[in-house]
C-alpha cells in the first residue's frame, strides 16, 4: 500500500520499517474499503508516525492509552486528536465510548415509573425506544399534575381531563399528540392498577380528544416558490449539483425522504429513460419516466460530485468516509434551502416538496386516482385530501351555471 500512497523512492520502506506495521496497515486498508483517496491515506499514515511518537508506541508497542492521555499529548497539535481517537479505537488500543443510559424518571413517583420500564422490558418485550419514550411521557404528565406525595391515589379523572384541556387551550399541541399521551397514559395506570397504586376504573377513563379525518390541509410551497428553491442550487460546488438532483426528486415526483435515501444506482435505466422506486410504505415497485431536467441533474451529480464508492445508493454523503446519504440529512439540505427563500410553510421538510408535487398535478387536471398511484398512495383517503387544496377548482364547480334548472 505505502508503494501505491508514497512517490518518492525511500517513503515506502521507512513506512514499512516503522513500529505498529499491521495495525498501520490495518487501518488504512479499512479507511481505503470506505473510499478514502489516495491523498487522505497518505496523509493519516503520515499523521500515524506522529501519534505513534506523542504517545510512546513506538518504545512501548503493547502500551494502552487513555482518552486524557491523547487530549494531553496533542494538545499542542490538535489537528492529530480525532485521528488519534479513531485509529487507536480501531485498534482496540482505546476503550470505545459508553454511552449515556438516561435514567428513566427522577421525578414524582420515579421508582414506580422504573418498575413500569421493567414490566414493558420484561414481561413485554417492547423495544428501548418504546419503553423510553412512554416513560418520558408519563413523567412529564405526573410532573404538571404536581404531586405533592409519591402517590397517584390522589390522581382522579377530572385532573387528568383538566390537565389535557389546558395542553389543547394552549395551542401548543396538536390533537393527534394529546391523544398519544392519553394512549400512552392508559397503558401505564392499567399496569398501575395492577399493583394497587392507584384508583381502580382510572386508565379507562383516560379519553383523547376525538381526532376528525382530513381536518387540516396539506400545505407545500407553489411552483413559484419551487422554481426559486431550485435556483439556490446553480452553481458548480458539490453540494449544489447534488441538491439540485435530489430536490427535483421531491418536488417533481414528490418521492419520500426514505425513497430518495435508498434509490440505488442500479434503479434507473437510462437507456429506457426510466428509473425505479421502492414505496417506504405500501410496498410495490413504482416506475416513472425520468424526465430529460431530472435526468441531466442526476447525471451530472454522477460525474461531478458523487465520491467513489462501494455503495450502491446513488446519493452519498459529502463528508468521508462517504456512507449513503441519511433521511435527516435530507431534511437538512430541503430545510435550509427553503428557509433560505423566506417560504412561510407550517414544515421545511421534505413532505412539503411532496404535498406541492400533489397540488401541482391536481391542477393539471389529473385524477385523484392519478396522483395517488403517482404518490403511492395505498389508500384512496390518503390522496382525497388533496381535493380540498383545490380551492379555485371547487369554486369553479360551485358557480356552474345549470342553464335555469334549479
Amino acid at each position: 500500500m505505502f508503494d501505491q500512497l508514497f512517490n518518492r523512492p525511500l517513503a515506502p520502506t521507512h513506512y514499512r520499517t516503522s513500529p505498529l506495521l499491521e495495525e498501520r496497515l490495518a487501518y488504512l486498508r479499512h479507511l481505503a474499503s470506505h473510499g478514502y483517496t489516495r491523498i487522505t491515506l497518505r496523509g493519516i499514515a503520515q499523521h500515524q508516525l506522529a501519534i505513534m511518537k506523542l504517545l510512546g508506541l513506538d518504545r512501548c508497542p503493547h502500551k494502552r492509552v487513555t482518552l486524557a492521555e491523547v487530549k494531553r499529548k496533542t494538545s499542542d497539535r490538535q489537528y492529530l486528536y480525532p485521528i488519534a481517537i479513531q485509529w487507536l479505537r480501531f485498534t482496540e488500543r482505546l476503550p470505545q465510548p459508553r454511552l449515556p443510559q438516561r435514567p428513566v424518571s427522577t421525578g414524582p413517583c420515579a421508582k414506580k415509573i422504573r418498575a413500569f420500564a421493567d414490566y414493558m422490558k420484561h414481561d413485554k418485550g417492547l423495544s428501548p425506544i418504546t419503553i423510553q419514550g412512554r416513560c418520558s411521557c408519563v413523567a412529564r404528565f405526573l410532573k404538571q399534575l404536581k404531586l405533592k406525595q409519591d402517590s397517584l391515589q390522589g390522581i382522579t379523572p377530572h385532573r387528568i381531563d383538566v390537565a389535557f384541556q389546558k395542553m389543547l387551550n394552549s395551542g401548543s399541541y396538536a390533537r393527534i399528540t394529546i391523544k398519544g399521551q392519553t394512549d400512552r397514559l392508559r397503558v401505564f395506570f392499567r399496569f398501575a392498577e395492577t399493583r394497587g397504586w392507584c384508583r381502580k376504573g382510572l386508565a379507562d377513563s383516560i379519553r383523547g380528544p376525538r381526532i376528525y379525518s382530513q381536518t387540516s390541509l396539506p400545505v407545500g410551497p407553489s411552483r413559484d416558490d419551487v422554481r426559486r428553491l431550485l435556483a439556490t442550487t446553480e452553481g458548480n460546488r458539490r453540494n449544489k449539483i447534488r441538491a439540485r438532483a435530489i430536490l427535483m426528486l421531491f418536488a417533481i415526483y414528490g418521492l419520500r425522504a426514505g425513497e430518495v435515501s435508498r434509490l440505488r444506482l442500479e434503479d434507473f435505466d437510462w437507456e429506457r429513460e426510466e428509473f425505479r422506486v421502492a414505496s417506504s410504505k405500501s410496498g410495490p415497485i413504482r416506475t416513472y419516466p425520468l424526465m430529460r431536467s431530472v435526468g441531466d441533474a442526476i447525471l451530472r451529480y454522477l460525474r461531478e460530485a458523487r465520491q467513489r464508492s462501494p455503495h450502491r445508493e446513488v446519493f452519498l454523503s459529502l463528508r468521508q468516509p462517504f456512507p449513503p446519504i441519511s433521511v435527516p440529512a435530507l431534511w437538512s439540505i430541503v430545510g435550509y434551502r427553503l428557509r433560505t427563500v423566506n417560504v412561510s410553510l407550517p414544515h421545511h421538510g421534505p413532505h412539503s416538496l411532496r404535498h406541492a408535487c400533489a397540488e401541482h398535478l391536481l391542477a393539471t387536471g389529473m385524477s385523484l386516482k392519478e396522483i395517488g398511484d403517482q404518490l403511492g398512495h395505498k389508500d384512496p383517503e390518503s390522496t382525497r385530501i388533496y381535493a380540498k387544496v383545490d380551492l379555485v377548482g371547487l369554486r369553479q364547480v360551485a358557480n356552474f351555471d345549470l342553464g335555469g334548472v334549479q
